[in-house]
């Protein structure tokens, strides 16, 4: 986008400066010229970075449970987000800050790292709704023009947007996150006291990674997590108005109340700019989705996806395969040149990674004339302007009559549904009640993995939600009435099943699960934290989603068997497999959800029969917290899964300290870690040992 944007409002440059130059006495102490000492090293934890190739699918699946391991967690327990202090370390409490600050912010950063910043995909002036629009006659034109007209939709002044971003409308499976080049490091505003916002966070042009090392393929769990990020991140931003004048946020009465011209969309001007661009990447996305990348199992081609609500399996399916490979047309924003299929196989974490995002995307584009739940501001967004909104058709109580669109509702329903139908057909084996991992396009394969199905049935939990017309996003966990639809029926029923499954057959003699269960040798012994883990997220969805307390008491003794089988209060994490620690990003967001599901559902009642210690509140955030001092932020500068952090987690610029870890919390800034030229703030693999 060649337009000569300034870049950053009057407001958010005060405020990045106000943090720069309020500095506790904490943060003065930790200050060093140069790298830290040996004695700086905390715990008996050796924590190593085992491999630096950026994996998008786990990367971005692990940062949507730490945000919602953040900000909502910390708040569902009481505190007051207006008394944390980002540049406070551990105040008021270490599990206040780290939740919400350190979660929730590595969690939004890692996002615009991904989407804005590193280039990692297709570009957006390629994706197929932006080709369409009219508002200008080159490529550019029309994004540029596209961009100016959502900052007015949410009144965000056109000449503050970052410059050179490289926002995506779908992303490659994986990368290296280390920079191409040095990043801008330089001066773009100064405080009185020495510190200053550097012009990389105002200018993204410097933080772009190598487009020769990106794995350029196209697999459902990797842009179908990412798309997780963009909407939980963009229903967060886009959940109320706010006044323009006083940015002030209002929840929304109407959708009309936007007509107002001190009101706008979004609940602040940049969040809502940001929930706007969000938005229009993931319409992107939706629509190349169904346009370009099912393939059909009869021909082994690559296919559009159809109208979802009329897809029948039954008679030939039309499905999401394992990996697409892209090769670009060379162009400085590339687009495909030619797309061809590389693995065909149905592979179930792709599926749920991409029925669990396209829920939350229903629940914000739902306009159903049946459904009573809408929110106003979601409604507004969709009325036409700044999108279009859906035909008649497709919003009444008759699937016989619907028509295609590209419309952010119909694009995301087809895409969703043919998901849903799939995973039921595909890959759920009815007979026994558990979910496959793979389907070679023909048949079901035999082994059910415990991690996989866990996360397939909170998946289903959400999609059970949004078909029902239920909150999703952050009050996902909320009761309600809803339509009680086929589809909805159906997700419970397969919930149940599956969740009595694991029950019936995979919980083992020390009250541990199994890893898995093959149709052919029966239950897989071998232990994982994966499994542990997988399971504790299902069962606390059966019982979030069918309020039958047996599948709250089974999660219940499970987690207190992995906190007894599993936990070494030395070291300060779990083993993950026997006699090791090897954490993914899978490993760490999974067990970050965990943590929160442990607090808001498996916690000790007055009414629970037994009330295990590693039940407690003050046992479970202390797990929280440890896992993040040990596995997340490391031991030392050098160590740990968080590769490095943006200010937004309190690490300013300052022309005095050159240490690169201003606020000492064992994560460097994103230019003095882990390489040359710096390294993007995502995670890496890890493993944990005894220093």
């Amino acid at each position: 986008m060649n337009r000569p944007w300034k870049v950053l409002s009057a407001s958010v440059l005060a405020s990045s400066l106000l943090l720069a130059g309020c500095v506790s006495e904490k943060d003065e102490a930790s200050k060093t010229d140069g790298n830290q000492s040996e004695e700086a090293t905390k715990g008996a934890s050796k924590v190593n970075v085992s491999d630096y190739a950026f994996d998008t699918a786990g990367n971005m699946f692990a940062y949507a449970e730490f945000e919602l391991s953040g900000e909502p967690l910390a708040e569902s327990l009481g505190l007051d987000l207006d008394i944390l202090e980002i540049n406070k370390l551990d105040q008021p409490t270490v599990f206040d800050y780290t939740a919400g600050v350190e979660s929730y912010e590595y969690s939004e950063e890692a996002m615009y790292e991904v989407v804005e910043k590193s280039g990692l995909g297709l570009h957006l002036i390629n994706g197929p709704a932006v080709k369409t629009l009219q508002n200008g006659k080159t490529a550019d034109e029309k994004l540029g023009s596209r961009f100016y007209e959502l900052a007015g939709a949410v009144g965000y002044p056109e000449d503050e947007i970052f410059r050179n971003m490289y926002p995506t409308f779908i992303e490659y499976s994986a990368g290296d996150p280390h920079y191409k080049g040095k990043v801008d490091t330089s001066e773009y505003a100064a405080n009185d006291d020495g510190s200053y916002v550097p012009m990389y966070q105002v200018n993204f042009e410097s933080l772009r990674w190598d487009r020769d090392k990106m794995e350029k393929t196209l697999i459902p769990s990797a842009y179908g997590a990412t798309f997780l990020k963009q909407a939980l991140w963009a229903g967060d931003f886009m959940g109320g108005f706010h006044t323009i004048d006083g940015d002030e946020e209002l929840a929304g009465e109407t959708s009309k109340d936007d007509d107002d011209e001190n009101v706008a969309l979004g609940v602040s001007s940049a969040d809502g700019f940001q929930g706007a661009v969000l938005t229009e990447e993931i319409w992107n996305k939706v629509n190349y989705i169904g346009n370009e990348l099912f393939v059909d199992a009869s021909t082994g081609d690559l296919t559009e996806s159809g109208i979802g609500s009329q897809y029948d399996p039954s008679k030939g399916y039309v499905y999401l395969p394992h990996s697409v490979e892209v090769t670009e047309d060379g162009k400085e924003a590339p687009n495909a040149k030619s797309l061809s299929v590389k693995d065909s196989s149905s592979v179930l974490q792709d599926q749920w990674m991409m029925l669990w995002p396209s829920s939350e995307f229903f629940g914000m584009t739902d306009q159903r004339e049946s459904n009573p739940n809408k929110t106003p501001s979601f409604q507004a967004m969709f009325d036409g302007a700044p999108y279009p909104s859906a035909p008649k058709e497709n919003t009444d109580d008759s699937s016989d009559n619907d028509v295609k669109g590209t419309d952010p509702f119909t694009a995301n329903q087809n895409v969703m549904l043919h998901v849903f139908k799939n995973i039921d057909a595909m890959h759920f084996n009815d007979d026994k009640g558990m979910f496959v991992t793979e389907n070679d396009g023909k048949e079901q394969g035999t082994y059910m993995d415990t991690f996989q199905a866990g996360y397939t049935m909170e998946s289903m939990r959400i999609f059970q939600r949004a078909i029902d017309g239920l909150p999703v996003g952050y009050a996902s966990g909320e009761s309600a009435e809803g339509l009680k639809t086929p589809e909805g029926k159906r997700a419970l029923e397969m919930i149940r099943k599956q969740a009595d499954f694991l029950i019936d057959n995979l919980i083992l003699d020390s009250g541990l699960v199994a890893k898995g269960f093959d149709l052919k040798d029966g239950a897989d012994n071998d232990v994982t934290l994966a499994a542990q883990l997988g399971a504790l997220r299902g069962l606390t969805a059966a019982y979030l989603a069918t309020d039958d307390e047996k599948y709250r008491e089974a999660a219940r003794s499970i987690y207190d068997a992995m906190d007894s089988e599993l936990w070494d209060d030395e070291l300060k994490a779990y083993e993950t497999s026997e006699g090791k620690m090897e954490y993914t990003p899978y490993t760490a967001g999974a067990l970050s959800a965990t943590f929160r599901v442990a607090l808001q559902n498996l916690s000790n009642r007055e009414s629970d029969s037994e009330t295990p210690e590693s039940l407690e509140i003050d046992t479970i955030t202390a797990r929280y917290s440890d896992f993040y001092d040990t596995v997340i932020d490391g031991p030392s500068i050098e160590e740990g899964m968080q590769a490095s952090e943006f200010w937004d987690t309190g690490d300013y610029y300052d022309s005095k300290d050159s240490s690169g870890n201003t606020d000492g919390d064992n994560v460097p800034q994103v230019q003095a870690g882990h390489g040359k030229n710096g390294i993007a703030p995502v995670l890496l693999p890890v493993t944990v040992e005894k220093r």
